[in-house]
């Protein structure tokens, strides 16, 4: 019995884990000691084959923060939607985008830290302290302190989080009004069977990431070698290992 027991309260503790919410509990500290504005800022799209990186940069108000703020990838589409228009509402918020001739040009990371920078700069008010999403710091007139996962730990991260997933996934959406026959719609530019099918049947668009893997196959069955492949195929055999798959 005492063997039972033990079995069904192992078995209970392992079904009551509990992941922690983002708390503002590091922005708080340095208001405390008169430190302010911070903000928080994350990207979107670095993993997709097509369309933009989107940052953004968010100061949230600490009397005005809205309920529910989590990292974007935990929230289902409608909920985002919800929570971007509160952020937009109460907080001072602003995106920059990386399109994907500066991703082709620069590389994902470069391009990524690059629209994170600008984001900030775009605040109407300059920030004395930032937290990055991630291990880069940026280059910004701040004090900046980049945090792994902190779109899971850090408030105003996550709320940048929510803003750049929802700002990315509108402009696809715009995007797939001008190409219609890639879904643009729905899979947000990420390498799922149906965008790789269509991007094998219609080749590249405007709006695809040149060197990315199934894009250039893609190219050079549509339209023949690209003599710049050869001199990127390195850097680009490190970025596509580094990027994430999903959203």
């Amino acid at each position: 019995m005492s063997r039972d027991k033990s079995k069904s309260s192992l078995g209970s503790k392992k079904e009551s884990v509990v992941t922690t919410a983002p708390s503002f509990r590091r922005e708080r500290a340095l208001l405390k000691k008169g430190i302010w504005p911070v903000a928080g800022c994350d990207e979107a799209g670095r993993g997709p084959l097509a369309g933009p990186v989107v940052a953004a940069a968010v100061i949230l108000d600490p009397k005005r923060i809205p309920k529910g703020i989590d990292d974007s990838k935990k929230l289902p589409r409608e909920r985002r939607e919800q929570l971007f228009e509160e952020i937009c509402a109460s907080a001072l918020v602003s995106v920059a985008v990386a399109p994907p001739s500066r991703i082709d040009r620069d590389n994902i990371l470069r391009a990524s830290l690059w629209a994170l920078a600008r984001a900030v700069h775009a605040l109407p008010e300059m920030p004395k302290h930032v937290f990055v999403d991630g291990r880069d710091k940026i280059d910004v007139r701040a004090e900046c302190a980049a945090v792994i996962g902190g779109d899971g730990i850090v408030l105003s991260i996550a709320a940048a989080s929510i803003v750049a997933k929802v700002a990315r996934d509108r402009l696809m959406c715009a995007l797939a009004r001008d190409c219609p026959d890639y879904g643009f719609e729905q899979h947000m530019g990420y390498g799922v069977p149906a965008h790789l099918e269509a991007l094998d049947r219609l080749g590249p668009s405007a709006h695809h990431r040149r060197f990315y893997a199934p894009v250039a196959a893609a190219r050079r069955k549509h339209y023949g070698p690209d003599p710049d492949d050869l001199a990127c195929n390195a850097q680009l055999a490190l970025d596509v290992e580094a990027i994430p798959q999903i959203a």
